[in-house]
C-alpha cells in the first residue's frame, strides 16, 4: 500500500489535481481557508492516471472487501471513475445524489439496487466524510449492505475519523494527506519550512485562516 499511496500522490501533484499554496491559501466552498486544494476529477482527463486510480481501487476492494455485488459511486465526483472500477471488474453500477432528484420518480439512488447485495462505495475525496456517509444512510435505507468504502484521497482530519467510527464503516484510500506532504517535500514542491504550515492546518482547519490573519 505504501507504494500505492506514494505513487498516486505524485500523480495527483503532477497533474495540479492537487495543490499546495501554503503562502497564499485557497477558500473553500465551506468558507475555510486552506493551503491545499483537490480536484480529482483532472484525473480523468489523463488515461494513464485514470487506469492507475481504476486499478488502485480494484486492488484496495478485492484486499479489504473481497468481491462485492455491487459499485456504487457518490455523485458527481466518484461516477466516472466509480463506472471505471465496475467495468473492469464486471459489476453493476449505481451511484447516489446528495440530495432526491427534483422530478420525475425524485430518486436519490440511480441504477437498479436488489435488496440484500453487498456493495463497496467509491468516493473522489474524504474531508469531513459527512456527504460519504449520507450516501451511505442512503443505501442502507435501501436494504442492502455497505461493507465498505474507498476513496481516492483523504485529508485525515479527526472529525472524519469520528464519523466513519460512528457509522461503522471501513474506509481505505489511495493517498493521504501525510503521504501527501512527504511526497511533495520529496520533490521539492514544498519547501521545508512550508510543512509546519501544511501540519498546523489540518490540526484545526475550520479555524485555521482566522489563527493565520491574527498571526
Amino acid at each position: 500500500m505504501e507504494n500505492l499511496e506514494k505513487k498516486i500522490a505524485q500523480s495527483l501533484l503532477q497533474i495540479k489535481a492537487i495543490k499546495l499554496q501554503p503562502a497564499n491559501p485557497f477558500t473553500w466552498a465551506s468558507g475555510w481557508k486552506s493551503p491545499i486544494y483537490c480536484d480529482n476529477r483532472k484525473t480523468l482527463s489523463y488515461p494513464e492516471i485514470r487506469d492507475e486510480i481504476r486499478d488502485g481501487f480494484i486492488k484496495i476492494i478485492k484486499e479489504k472487501y473481497g468481491t462485492p455485488d455491487v459499485i456504487a459511486g457518490v455523485a458527481t465526483g466518484a461516477i466516472a471513475i466509480g463506472v471505471l472500477v465496475a467495468e473492469a471488474m464486471n459489476l453493476p453500477f449505481i451511484y447516489v445524489r446528495p440530495k432526491p432528484k427534483e422530478h420525475g420518480l425524485g430518486n436519490m439512488i440511480e441504477g437498479e439496487i436488489p435488496a440484500g447485495k453487498k456493495i463497496v462505495v467509491i468516493e473522489d475525496l474524504i474531508s469531513t466524510g459527512k456527504s460519504s456517509l449520507k450516501a451511505v444512510e442512503v443505501l442502507r435505507d435501501a436494504n442492502v449492505e455497505v461493507i465498505g468504502m474507498a476513496a481516492i484521497f483523504n485529508y485525515g482530519f479527526k472529525i472524519s475519523e469520528q464519523n466513519f467510527k460512528e457509522a461503522k464503516l471501513n474506509l481505505y484510500t489511495l493517498s493521504n494527506y501525510d503521504v501527501l506532504i512527504k511526497t511533495a517535500l520529496e520533490s521539492k514542491y514544498v519547501k521545508e519550512s512550508d510543512v509546519e504550515t501544511l501540519k498546523n492546518w489540518r490540526l484545526d482547519p475550520e479555524k485555521w485562516g482566522n489563527k493565520r490573519i491574527r498571526n
